[in-house]
């Protein structure tokens, strides 16, 4: 129950965070992503301060067996990048350019009732359902 209670206040935080940072504005996100018209930079913070928290959270986390739960710790092993990475970064980026959301901010949109993040997210879905038959099919 415990890890359910930190789960919880753990994404209402970042939830919250993200509706405050505009991330669940597809027109701020767009602005941002316009470099060539109408740029918006203040996104750029977000940005900056998600990379510092990261920066040090994996510095932190490498040197851990188990989360701060006690949980086992699954940090990724491969630095390669390879087709398969770099598909689902420009596909990932097309999506958030042409929708304005990227999986947590719409999903957050989408408990806000924004009719355009259920369009996203059920392409989203509808993209990671299409992902799992390939990988099947090429593993088999």
């Amino acid at each position: 129950m415990q890890h359910r209670i930190s789960e919880f206040l753990v994404g209402l935080i970042f939830g919250s965070g993200l509706i405050l940072s505009g991330m669940t504005d597809p027109g701020k996100v767009i602005g941002f992503l316009d470099v060539f018209g109408a740029w918006d930079p203040s996104l750029a913070l977000v940005m900056g301060g998600a990379i510092a928290v990261g920066f040090f959270a994996f510095a932190v986390a490498k040197k851990r067996t188990s989360n701060f739960l006690g949980g086992a710790l699954h940090l990724p092993s491969s630095h390669q990048i390879d087709k398969p990475l770099v598909i689902g970064a420009v596909l990932f980026g097309m999506g958030w350019g042409l929708a304005g959301f990227c999986p947590g901010p719409g999903i957050v949109s989408l408990a806000a009732g924004q009719p355009k993040a259920a369009v996203f997210i059920g392409f989203m879905l509808a993209g990671m359902f299409i992902f799992e038959i390939i990988q099947r099919r090429s593993v088999s």
